[in-house]
């Protein structure tokens, strides 16, 4: 079932969550030092790269090179070409380089991740999810009539609708939270044979990519 409205009101916290996660990048980096990997980092719903400037951040920091996805605004009237666009995006990302690529994607940034990498696995090495609603009833989440509205179609229409909770061939790891408003955690956390690993942090849907507990979660899933 959706979230309880007690937690939807509770999104609110995210303001303290990003103060909390400014403090804490240096300490959180240096905790989960990485390998130098390239990351992409796709935002979530209506969302943009700006938006996602703290975990790239973060993901710099710890010894990654983080990428933002550049384009633009993530709308949903967009999924059926969306996929072709990334894969022109990847180009540029890994010239001069064989080395797949890890993605990092927040809600519907992390379904387009996915996705991609049923599409093009020699391409990626990890997918790591944020409150991304890739299992169970599509409906089930405060997010599907936005979705409709902008797609201008239904949501169990969606171009990823059919294989949505496949797990993509190689290591996927989904983060979610009991105390997230928007998606509930059976659907972003999946079941077993959905993803390989699910970490539970405590924040909102809109603390995944600025609370502390979630951006460390981001560097140990990147780290495994």
């Amino acid at each position: 079932m959706p979230p309880r409205a007690r937690l939807t009101w509770g999104e609110a916290r995210v303001v303290t969550d990003y103060v909390r996660g400014r403090a804490q990048e240096n300490a959180l980096a240096a905790r989960w030092p990485g390998d130098g990997r390239k990351v992409v980092v796709l935002p979530g719903m209506f969302a943009h790269d700006r938006k996602m400037a703290m975990i790239r951040r973060v993901i710099d920091k710890a010894g990654y090179d983080a990428h933002g996805w550049e384009l633009g605004r993530n709308l949903p009237h967009r999924m059926d070409r969306i996929l072709d666009w990334f894969d022109e995006r990847l180009d540029v990302v890994q010239a001069g380089t064989d080395e797949p690529v890890a993605l990092v994607g927040w809600s519907l940034g992390g379904l387009i991740a996915r996705e991609y990498a049923k599409r093009a696995p020699d391409r990626v090495s990890s997918v790591v999810t944020l409150g991304s609603p890739f299992s169970g009833n599509p409906r089930f989440n405060k997010a599907w009539r936005a979705y409709e509205m902008a797609a201008r179609h239904r949501i169990d229409a969606s171009p990823f609708a059919p294989t949505l909770p496949h797990k993509p061939p190689v290591h996927t790891v989904a983060i979610w939270s009991a105390r997230d408003g928007v998606i509930p955690p059976r659907a972003a956390r999946g079941l077993p044979h959905e993803r390989d690993r699910a970490i539970e942090v405590r924040c909102g849907h809109f603390g995944y990519i600025c609370a502390p507990d979630a951006l460390e979660a981001v560097l140990e899933a990147l780290g495994g």
